[in-house]
């Protein structure tokens, strides 16, 4: 593993516990303390880490929003073969709704070239996504755009959730925590994904594998209000068994392959 990716995992670690042990990292991954020790400096020198005795602290709060274009690169496979099981759910003639984020765009894109659908959604980057599609019509909410992340938000984008009914919601988040729930970087985008939510008629969370077991800043909706998971996590992970326990679907896939197995 390259330096650079070895440390943005030891970061996302570090933004999901708030703390990393030495000795722990260099077990996970099989590397020398002394080369975690260099990773933790270097992470210390950017201002993203404060060394301990023993390991590091974040200086990160769980508001931290890793920029878009991190966002878009990171786990791509897995948020392709996301996006291609989520597709499967959806009939010609539904009404969708597609949220904002990386792996809903993933979503977006593995409906192209599908006929009769209706899409509504907060994300102008959806809209450019299937903006050609001729057997799609688009719905964007109203609302201001946030900068750089190109989530639209606020009273109007809420408002006009609360006016539509939907067969399905597509909903991206930042993490996945069987007792805490769904969690967002951004209370305001969290407004707009509950009312999506409260629109559609089943409601699927979509996320890749890092996003399991992580606590991020605002809620979206308690574990028990979200019908469906799509993730590329095998099924004996944790959080796939908890949250299958509490009575959420969760479907699983591997990245090359376009269909899942679900659990619970």
């Amino acid at each position: 593993m390259e330096p650079y990716h070895r440390r943005d995992q030891i970061f996302r670690q570090l933004v999901d516990t708030g703390e990393v042990s030495i000795a722990q990292l260099a077990e996970e991954l099989n590397v020398s303390e002394m080369t975690v020790r260099r990773d933790l400096e270097a992470l210390e020198a950017d201002g993203r880490a404060r060394r301990v005795r023993g390991g590091a602290i974040s200086l990160i709060s769980r508001a931290y929003e890793p920029p878009l274009a991190v966002r878009n690169s990171t786990a791509a496979d897995a948020k392709a073969a996301i996006g291609r099981a989520a597709a499967e759910l959806v009939d010609d003639g539904d009404t969708v709704i597609i949220d904002t984020g990386s792996t809903a765009l993933a979503v977006a894109r593995s409906l192209r070239a599908r006929r009769g659908l209706t899409v509504v959604t907060p994300s102008p980057l959806v809209v450019m996504e299937l903006g050609g599609e001729p057997g799609i019509r688009l719905y964007i909410v109203g609302g201001y755009v946030r900068t750089n992340e190109f989530s639209v938000i606020g009273g109007d984008a809420e408002d006009t959730f609360r006016r539509v009914n939907c067969d399905l919601a597509f909903i991206g988040v930042a993490g996945v925590h069987p007792e805490r729930g769904f969690t967002e970087y951004n209370a305001d985008d969290a407004r707009v994904k509950r009312a999506a939510i409260a629109a559609a008629r089943r409601s699927v969370v979509v996320a890749d594998e890092t996003k399991l077991g992580k606590l991020a800043f605002a809620l979206v909706a308690p574990a028990t209000n979200i019908d469906s998971l799509i993730t590329d996590a095998p099924r004996g992970h944790p959080v796939v068994t908890r949250l299958a326990a509490l009575g959420t679907e969760v479907i699983c896939v591997e990245a090359g392959r376009s269909a899942g197995t679900a659990v619970g």
